[in-house]
C-alpha cells in the first residue's frame, strides 16, 4: 500500500514538473503539490521530503539535458526593468534655458545559481555614451534624440559570487567582478545606478529574532594606469545593526569608513567627468586637473520605522510604515567644505498593487565632503560660469557643493508597474561665480515596469 501511494504521488509530482517551462516554477509547484498531499494525510512529512529530493534531482538532470546546462546549475533567472521618463529643468537664473527631454532606461539580466552556494550574473543596461569611456557610470538613462537613431547597450553587471556561509545565525558571501554596490548608503554617497568593479564582502550575524549585525566591505578599482603605478582605488567597511523590536517598531544604525587611494590620479581626462563640485588642483590644463584633497570620510546613519500593522482605512490596505532617517558624512582629510548630511521622512511603501509612497528629504553635500563623481546625478544646480579646472562649462551640474530639497510621490497600480513623480530644488553652497543665482528646479516623472 505504501509503495503504491508513493508511486502515485511521484507520478503526480512528475506530471506537474513535466508541464512546467522553468526550473523555479517547477520547484514551487512540486512543493505546493507535495504539501497538499501531506495536509490530506496521503503522505507523511518524511515521505514528502524524500519525494521532493528525488523529484528535484530528476528535474535538474532533465533540465540540464534539454537546456545544455551542466548538472551543477540549479536555477536560471531572467530579470530586469524598463523605465520611461519625462525630465524638466528650470532655474531662476535668466542665463539658464528652460529644458525638457524624454528618456528611458532598460536593464536586462540573467542570474545563474549553482550547487555549493555559487552564483554568477550578468546584466545589460542602456546609457548615453560618456566620451571614450563607455556608458555613464552613474546613469542608465538614454535620451530620445537624433531622429530615432539606434541606441547603445552596455555591460552593467558581470560578477561571480560565493555564499560560503549559509546557516540560520550566520550568512556570508564574497563577490568579484562588476557588481551591485555591497554598501548600504543613500544617494548622497553613491548614485543608485553606480555598479562598482572589484570585490565586495557581506556578513550577517543574526543574534536572535530581534537583532542582527551586518558587515559590508568593498575594494573598488577606479582606474588602471598603464604608465603609472599610482592606480586609484577605493576601500572601506560598514557595520550595521538592524533591530525588529516588535511588529510595529524597527530601527537601523550604520557606521562606515571609506578611503580613496591615489585620488591625485583621478584627473578629468582619466575618468568620465560627469559631475562637479570638488576643489581642483591648480593644473593649467583642465584635462589634467584632479581633486586637490584626499577623501577618507566617516559616515553614520540611523532610521526608525513605525508600522501601522492594520494599514489605514480606505487609503492603504496593507501594513503602513512611517520611516524617519538621517545620514551624516565628514571627510577627515580636510577641515573646510568637508561635511554632508541629509534627513527625511517616508510615508508608506510602493511596489505592490494599490500601494503608494510619499517622501521628503533635505540634503546638504559640502564641496569636498566626498568625491564628486559618485553622487546622485539627478540632484544638481546651475553653474553660471566654468568651475575652476573642472573642464565643464556653464550649465547644470550634479555632484557636491549642493544643498536643497527632494520630494517624491509613488503609486503602484499593478505589482509590475510603479508611477513616480520627483521634485528637486537645489542651489550651490558656494555660488560660482560669487553672487550668481544657482537655484535649480527639476521635475522627473517615471513609469517603471519590473520583471
Amino acid at each position: 500500500m505504501k509503495r503504491t501511494k508513493l508511486r502515485l504521488a511521484a507520478m503526480t509530482a512528475g506530471a506537474v514538473a513535466a508541464a512546467l517551462s522553468g526550473i523555479n516554477a517547477h520547484a514551487q509547484s512540486s512543493d505546493s503539490l507535495l504539501d497538499k498531499l501531506v495536509d490530506k494525510g496521503i503522505l507523511t512529512v518524511k515521505e514528502a521530503d524524500e519525494l521532493r529530493h528525488e523529484t528535484d534531482k530528476d528535474f535538474t538532470r532533465a533540465y540540464g539535458a534539454k537546456s545544455g546546462m551542466p548538472e551543477w546549475v540549479t536555477a536560471l533567472k531572467i530579470n530586469g526593468d524598463m523605465r520611461a521618463r519625462y525630465d524638466y529643468f528650470n532655474s531662476q537664473n535668466d542665463a539658464f534655458i528652460e529644458r525638457s527631454r524624454f528618456r528611458y532606461r532598460l536593464r536586462l539580466g540573467v542570474v545563474v545559481t549553482m550547487v555549493d552556494n555559487l552564483e554568477a550574473g550578468v546584466r545589460f543596461t542602456s546609457s548615453d555614451p560618456s566620451g571614450t569611456f563607455g556608458g555613464d557610470p552613474i546613469s542608465g538613462n538614454t535620451t530620445f534624440q537624433d531622429n530615432g537613431s539606434k541606441k547603445f547597450v552596455y555591460l552593467d553587471l558581470a560578477y561571480g559570487k560565493w555564499n560560503f556561509l549559509n546557516t540560520k545565525p550566520v550568512s556570508s558571501s564574497i563577490t568579484l567582478g562588476k557588481m551591485e554596490n555591497p554598501f548600504l548608503f543613500s544617494d548622497a554617497v553613491f548614485d543608485n545606478d553606480y555598479t562598482p568593479e572589484g570585490a565586495g564582502y557581506n556578513l550577517t550575524y543574526r543574534m536572535d529574532d530581534v537583532h542582527s549585525l551586518k558587515l559590508n566591505a568593498g575594494l573598488f578599482v577606479l582606474d588602471e594606469l598603464s604608465a603609472d603605478s599610482r592606480d586609484p582605488y577605493l576601500y572601506g567597511a560598514q557595520v550595521r545593526w538592524d533591530a525588529l523590536w516588535s511588529k510595529k517598531v524597527s530601527t537601523s544604525f550604520g557606521l562606515a569608513a571609506l578611503n580613496i587611494v591615489n585620488s591625485q590620479s583621478l584627473s578629468n581626462a582619466a575618468i568620465p567627468a560627469v559631475n562637479r563640485g570638488n576643489t581642483r588642483d591648480g593644473n593649467a590644463v583642465p584635462a589634467a586637473s584632479a581633486p586637490a584633497f584626499h577623501f577618507n570620510p566617516v559616515i553614520a546613519d540611523a532610521s526608525l520605522t513605525y508600522t501601522f500593522v492594520d494599514g489605514l482605512p480606505v487609503v492603504y490596505a496593507a501594513p503602513f510604515p512611517i520611516k524617519v532617517a538621517a545620514e551624516y558624512m565628514n571627510n577627515l582629510a580636510v577641515s573646510d567644505r568637508n561635511q554632508a548630511f541629509q534627513m527625511g521622512v517616508t510615508f508608506g511603501k510602493a511596489g505592490k498593487k494599490g500601494l503608494w509612497e510619499v517622501s521628503y528629504r533635505y540634503k546638504y553635500v559640502g564641496g569636498d565632503a566626498w568625491y564628486e563623481e559618485f553622487g546622485d546625478s539627478d540632484y544638481g544646480a546651475f553653474y553660471a560660469g566654468t568651475f575652476p579646472n573642472s573642464g565643464s562649462g556653464a550649465g547644470y551640474g550634479a555632484g557636491t557643493n549642493l544643498r536643497g530639497h527632494v520630494s517624491r510621490i509613488s503609486y503602484s497600480p499593478f505589482d509590475a508597474l510603479t508611477l513616480t513623480a520627483s521634485y528637486y530644488r537645489a542651489c550651490l553652497i558656494n555660488e560660482f561665480p560669487a553672487g550668481s543665482n544657482s537655484d535649480m528646479s527639476r521635475l522627473i516623472v517615471d513609469a517603471v515596469w519590473k520583471f
